[in-house]
């Protein structure tokens, strides 16, 4: 039986556009696509192990004619709306007292930044979690084994009685592979609040 429940953030809560943030730097940078020093330093900022401004250096320095608010711009392009009805959904489901809920989210500084200056209620949407976990605070990120692991461990939880829910087919699979029910959401055709219509899951 479940007594857990371990949400992704972005296209979960809040939507994001992958798609397009990733076709914008790339037109903006003028290339066709991420080399690996990229996305190395984008996963080791998410995991909050360079601070902002080294990260911001390190884009400045690959791509010197993009000024530092551009670049600033171009990264949280990806961020879009937090619809509230996804808040009452989560403030019901915090009421009931039946789930223990949890945030697991890969991010950083600058978008958490931007979050809450442009979203009024992220700070009641924190205070609904009993845990709340973002990768560059904790030095770990999705897909790793050691971030489920972490959570399990310092919750003292029985992977069985955990659902864990994202939309990244990557970040599902290991935690499937640790014992947990998943569910790989998408957010192009279903939403956060049909979770309890989800019958697969909770059989």
């Amino acid at each position: 039986m479940i007594s857990t429940i371990i949400f992704d953030f972005g296209d979960v809560f809040i939507n994001l556009d992958k798609a397009g943030a990733l076709n914008h730097a790339l037109e903006l940078f003028g290339i066709s696509d991420f080399d690996e020093s990229i996305t190395d330093i984008n996963a080791t900022y998410e995991k909050g192990l360079i601070s902002t401004d080294s990260f911001i250096d390190f884009y400045m320095d690959k791509f010197p004619f993009i000024p530092r608010q551009e670049l600033c711009r171009a990264w949280n392009n990806i961020i879009r709306d937090f619809p509230e009805y996804r808040l009452d959904f989560l403030r019901k489901l915090r009421a009931g007292k039946k789930y223990q809920l949890m945030l697991l989210s890969n991010t950083n500084h600058m978008h958490i930044d931007y979050v809450k200056a442009t979203v009024p209620f992220y700070k009641e949407f924190q205070t609904l979690f009993d845990q709340f976990y973002l990768s560059h605070l904790i030095n770990l990120r999705k897909p790793d084994r050691e971030i489920f692991e972490m959570v399990l461990y310092t919750n003292r939880l029985k992977p069985e009685a955990c659902l864990f829910i994202d939309d990244t087919p990557e970040n599902t699979r290991t935690a499937a592979l640790l014992g947990m029910k998943t569910w790989t959401i998408d957010p192009e055709k279903e939403d956060i609040i049909d979770l309890f219509k989800k019958t697969d899951i909770w059989s």
